[in-house]
């Protein structure tokens, strides 16, 4: 569903994403993780559409990213670290506005999208509220719905838990559980618990370059005696992935 080859991206003389290959089909939740600076979030936004591929291809279903952006973001949901909110709007009305926004047309089906992204995200108490007025853990919920309103087939998520409390944290994931049947999902967080709790691979980015990729089994796998996931972490990218 979201085939990614040879992407690459500098910034001057800086290689920010190197080369970078993978494919994440239906089903698969991958957590893509990496320290600061790895090249993560440039990468996603590549996916998405938000900044232009440098180098390389990205396929989201049969649709290039490039050649056929409206037809590859159709398919696609996309949750950016820092989204952008209208803060005087009421929680529906920002919903209708993105309904809008994504085609979603006829007052009964718009209905029917966002009642059904409002109760995934739990969003039914603060439906009427400004969105100036909310936490961060719920104006983090409202980012999520609107990039699930159109029940895409592919979805990435940038930091999805920042700012939820771990009753939250725990409801956010178990729909991620329930989002990956139909599904092909990237995730990206520095919380590495995560990886743990709902990812089925694993993608590890260090200074642009993949350090690692394979099965959530074969990544713990690599825990030496008396590690837990941080020290791998840790250890996998230390001096840039070099050692």
């Amino acid at each position: 569903m979201i085939e990614v080859v040879g992407l690459s991206k500098n910034y001057g003389t800086r290689n920010v994403v190197d080369n970078l290959s993978f494919h994440v089909k239906t089903g698969d939740v991958l957590g893509f993780i990496g320290p600061n600076g790895a090249g993560k979030s440039t990468a996603m936004k590549m996916l998405a559409g938000i900044l232009p591929v440098y180098s390389g291809t990205v396929r989201i279903g049969s649709y290039d990213v490039e050649k056929s952006p409206r037809e590859a973001r159709s398919m696609l949901g996309f949750l950016p670290e820092n989204a952008p909110l209208y803060s005087n709007m009421s929680v529906l009305a920002f919903l209708r506005y993105a309904a809008c926004m994504r085609g979603i047309m006829g007052r009964k089906l718009r209905d029917e999208k966002i009642a059904k992204a409002v109760e995934r995200c739990a969003l039914q108490d603060v439906l009427h509220e400004e969105i100036d007025a909310l936490s961060k853990g719920y104006r983090r919920r409202v980012c999520l719905a609107q990039a699930i309103l159109h029940e895409p087939p592919a979805l990435i998520m940038d930091e999805p838990t920042d700012g939820l409390d771990p009753n939250q944290k725990r409801e956010i994931r178990s729909l991620i559980g329930e989002l990956r049947s139909g599904t092909a999902i990237i995730l990206s967080t520095h919380i590495l618990e995560e990886v743990e709790a709902v990812c089925s691979r694993v993608l590890l980015l260090c200074a642009g370059k993949r350090i690692f990729e394979g099965s959530r089994e074969d990544f713990l796998a690599q825990k030496q005696e008396g590690e837990d996931v941080s020290a791998l972490f840790a250890r996998l990218t230390k001096d840039g992935g070099r050692t």
